[in-house]
């Protein structure tokens, strides 16, 4: 019997952090493929540089709740 996706997500919401990252690299790695190395090489240094910023004081995070917030308020739901 297949799942619905409303039964998929309330069974992965279940599942520690780590494993649903690793599910989401792989359904995004099979439907778009990987990155070029120039992309990926692109992708790590500003990963790098976003931390340094962050660790640095430069750069504060802000809860993805919060942000979730702010952009319901901004389109009104």
């Amino acid at each position: 019997m297949s799942m619905t996706v409303e039964q998929f997500f309330h069974e992965t919401n279940q599942w520690p952090v780590d494993i649903v990252a690793e599910l989401l690299d792989r359904i995004t790695l099979a439907k778009h493929g990987g990155l070029t190395a120039q992309r990926e090489s692109a992708w790590a240094e500003t990963a790098a540089r976003r931390s340094a910023q962050i660790d640095s004081g430069q750069e504060t995070l802000i809860h993805g709740g919060e942000v979730s917030a702010q952009i319901r308020k901004i389109v009104g739901r």
